[in-house]
């Protein structure tokens, strides 16, 4: 009997999603969502058609189990205007990636991989910068207000 022994990867990756922050599990969400739909785009450079089927395929299907992840955990109620237009463009991208996987067209995936970039980066500042604080303006902007 063979017997596997664990990734140190696996244990990583088990350990960052069960200890990280709520924003930072959406970002990784992205970070995969974009890391499946690079390769399911290297994929259609292959010379063999089944190679480039499955790679196109596999990687594409996984993008999209992504985004209907974070469509999926999108607090309705909480997110205002904001979640009403990330659920029209989560539901425009499984749109455009079920075109690319059925047409096997790379242009569909590429410009989905576009869009994710910039809601990713935008989701990587917010974090960056924090919760809004609430704080007393310093002099110039109490200066402004009055």
């Amino acid at each position: 009997m063979i017997t596997q022994r664990p990734k140190p990867w696996d244990s990583y990756r088990k350990v960052a999603t069960q200890t990280a922050t709520p924003g930072s599990l959406v970002l990784m969400l992205y970070d995969g969502a974009i890391a499946f739909l690079e390769r399911a785009l290297a994929g259609f450079d292959g010379t063999d058609p089944a190679q480039v089927n499955q790679a196109v395929n596999n990687n594409i299907v996984r993008a999209q189990a992504i985004i209907c992840e974070l469509n999926g955990v999108l607090n309705m109620e909480a997110g205002g205007q904001i979640a009403v237009n990330l659920r029209r463009l989560y539901i425009y991208f499984y749109s455009r990636l079920r075109e690319a996987n059925f047409k096997k067209q790379p242009e569909p995936a590429r410009e989905i991989l576009a869009r994710l970039h910039v809601l990713r980066d935008g989701w990587a500042e917010m974090i960056r910068r924090g919760p809004p604080r609430d704080r007393e303006p310093d002099g110039d902007e109490a200066e402004a207000a009055a």
